[in-house]
């Protein structure tokens, strides 16, 4: 293994979470008066905290979201990963063997700390990551793509940010994981190749992640 830490990025990657979120979130805009569609909502807020969504929203409209926003787009999404979410496939697989070799990994999400728990207890992966191997946005000032989220976990889990491996499914954490000085592999399973052009490597197959590695 020629990586001393593997970070993962959660929706996408390790849960198939984004059907699911970008499905409800193009309605909820939709719903408060701002017309958004599943490609829409893929291709602006796709790996983002929620902040750029409101941020994003007020530039291109003048207009505020709801202050509850967060709150109920949270309560749609639970509900339906509670009976939707499976984990990507090959994640159990890629999981259990860096666990078995002994590689050091983690995950460092834009979502929140609930969002990432309730992802992880549905779909059983909570068994490969406790309390220190989990980093949300919450925990730095700003999201993905700044750098900040992937060099707080790289500075916990002890590691040098050029000895880092990043396994990303969106343009705005590869930007992140490439601002970071770390080695960023791009998952294309949903996104397009080119959007991830800044990856230092591209794969489809996430049961194949390990063999890259070495």
């Amino acid at each position: 293994m020629r990586y001393d830490l593997v970070i993962f990025d959660n929706d996408g990657v390790l849960v198939d979470s984004e059907p699911i979120s970008n499905r409800l979130l193009a309605a909820y805009l939709t719903e408060l008066g701002h017309p958004t569609s599943y490609e829409d909502s893929i291709r602006d807020y796709m790996g983002s905290a929620m902040h750029r969504i409101h941020d994003l929203v007020q530039e291109r409209t003048g207009q505020r979201l709801p202050a509850d926003f967060d709150d109920t787009f949270h309560r749609r999404v639970f509900a339906a990963f509670e009976a939707e979410l499976e984990p990507v496939e090959g994640a159990v697989d890629v999981l259990a063997k860096l666990a078995a070799d002994g590689v050091p990994y983690c995950v460092a999400s834009s979502g929140s700390h609930e969002r990432i728990r309730v992802g992880h207890h549905k779909t059983g992966l909570d068994r490969f990551f406790d309390d220190a191997r989990i980093f949300s946005s919450q925990d730095v000032g700003k999201g993905k793509p700044a750098p900040d989220l992937f060099l707080h976990a790289a500075r916990r889990m002890g590691v040098a940010p050029e000895r880092c491996a990043v396994v990303e499914d969106s343009p705005l954490g590869v930007r992140a994981a490439v601002a970071a000085g770390m080695d960023v592999y791009g998952f294309t399973a949903m996104t397009p190749a080119d959007r991830l052009a800044g990856a230092t490597r591209l794969f489809s197959e996430l049961a194949g992640l390990p063999d890259l590695l070495v």
